[in-house]
């Protein structure tokens, strides 16, 4: 299986073994890396593949309010979070779709509000030590008619998100505070602050 995979002058895939294909894949990788003195190393190291993503930051303009979600998160729990349930802006994988469509799709799943007009603002790798996902972030704004459902995700998936509205200003706080301790979300929050969204 490696006849697919990316080589490039310093790195050469020699083996790929499928650890796991449960939930998502986790492959174990054999491969030889030339390191910046020209010596080749050979290095073995998993990779967990659950697809790309996207997440999106979505600000009533008027209110001065944003969107987070509330769910039960399993690896936070399992490494000392007390209840496992984390603030986090609404995010999914993007399944085959566009960033934009998937985004828009994924916003309306658990906030039930419908979005048209998406701004992409970066993407980048989340934690490329041990995960192939690449994020895609994103801003949109949202009025309260744009509401179309109650949201909560998809209980045949597991989800039961809790959609909560807080002030932007009010998150920045939460940060501070530790109650908001998600990556994606820090990042497009004060992304969101740092452009003066918040009053």
């Amino acid at each position: 299986m490696t006849e697919n995979l990316p080589t490039s002058d310093r790195v050469r895939i020699e083996r790929v073994d499928v650890l796991s294909d449960n939930w998502y894949v986790l492959r174990k990788y054999t491969y030889t890396y030339r390191r910046r003195d020209g010596r080749e190393q050979r290095q073995d190291r998993e990779a967990y593949d659950r697809g790309d993503g996207c997440c999106i930051l979505l600000h009533d303009k008027e209110r001065d309010t944003i969107l987070l979600t509330r769910q039960f998160r399993l690896p936070a729990f399992i490494n000392g979070h007390p209840d496992g349930m984390l603030l986090e802006l609404p995010a999914g994988l993007l399944d085959e779709d566009d960033p934009a469509t998937a985004i828009r799709r994924e916003a309306e799943e658990e906030t039930g509000y419908r979005i048209q007009h998406v701004r992409e603002v970066l993407s980048a790798y989340m934690s490329p030590g041990a995960v192939t996902e690449r994020l895609h972030f994103f801003t949109a704004d949202y009025t309260p008619a744009d509401r179309v459902s109650a949201g909560g995700g998809h209980e045949g998936e597991g989800e039961d998100i809790e959609i909560v509205e807080v002030a932007l200003k009010d998150a920045l706080a939460m940060i501070e505070r530790s109650e908001i301790i998600d990556a994606k979300t820090i990042l497009l929050i004060y992304y969101a602050a740092l452009k003066g969204l918040a009053r």
